[in-house]
């Protein structure tokens, strides 16, 4: 793939397979100039360093690894977040449960108490933290190194509150109550044919096996000893899980069920308000 100029390093990064806005965005990496500096010097030469990183990130990039990681970063919500193997890549989708719980959270009074169960890179807990500065958040993972990556997120972003605990789903917030709980858990089936493309994230994140609603089920299943009275839970989901995560909602004793879809109009995300006579 040598190349001597800017352009000619694109054109080669395409044969590869590369997609062009990901090739000019990891050449701006590769030079350590924004991405309109490589758009305006195609005849520029490349010295050799920047190119063997370029070369190198193309290849990985080609390779299927995912164009957060190789850039090191990923923006969600209006936040820019730091992003590495150990956490998956937030998805543009999730920002519909974020926009579901601000939706909630303007219904409530001063200072919710929030929980984000999974939290991963902390997108979810640190965008409804940035949006609602009032809130009380507890965010939750069962991986250090995922924790170490959202709560230096959070500092980076100069995001204070947001209480970073380790543990399993509800296990980490014994004897507390939240008016709000989110969650967006690994539901892919074990067998699903896209987790192929999927082989560099990591796989707790996104699959739990079997029919892909292990972690949902956990989930609902002790939200009511954790949600105040008339709290919410509110779920994301595989696009043919609605119908299942809605029947698991009903059986605890939520009601207002109701399920919103992403910006592709795939059913994405389901949630209820815990009843009175749940227990």
């Amino acid at each position: 793939m040598s190349a001597a100029t800017v352009g000619e390093a694109l054109a080669a990064a395409r044969t590869l397979g590369v997609d062009r806005l990901d090739a000019q965005l990891l050449l701006a990496r590769a030079l350590g100039v924004p991405r309109t500096w490589v758009l305006a010097h195609a005849d520029t030469a490349l010295d050799a360093a920047a190119r063997a990183r370029f070369e190198s990130d193309c290849a990985r990039r080609a390779g299927g690894e995912p164009l957060a990681y190789l850039l090191g970063e990923k923006e969600f919500h209006g936040l820019r977040l730091v992003v590495d193997r150990r956490v998956l890549v937030p998805r543009p989708e999730t920002e519909t449960l974020v926009d579901w719980a601000l939706d909630r959270l303007a219904e409530l009074g001063a200072a919710p108490a929030v929980a984000d169960l999974g939290t991963g890179s902390g997108a979810i807990a640190l965008a409804v933290g940035h949006a609602r500065p009032d809130a009380r958040l507890c965010a939750v993972d069962a991986s250090t190194d995922a924790l170490a990556v959202a709560r230096a997120n959070g500092e980076r972003l100069g995001i204070t509150n947001v209480e970073w605990l380790h543990g399993d789903w509800w296990s980490a917030l014994a004897g507390r109550r939240f008016d709000l709980a989110l969650c967006n858990p690994p539901y892919v089936a074990g067998g699903d044919p896209h987790l192929a493309a999927l082989r560099h994230e990591p796989a707790l994140a996104l699959t739990p096996g079997g029919d892909g609603l292990a972690a949902l089920r956990a989930v609902v299943a002790g939200a009511p000893e954790h949600l105040a009275a008339g709290g919410w839970l509110l779920l994301e989901h595989g696009y043919d899980q609605a119908g299942p995560v809605t029947q698991l909602l009903l059986e605890r004793g939520f009601d207002r069920v109701r399920t919103r879809s992403d910006l592709a109009g795939v059913a994405r995300c389901t949630g209820g308000r815990l009843a009175a006579r749940a227990s």
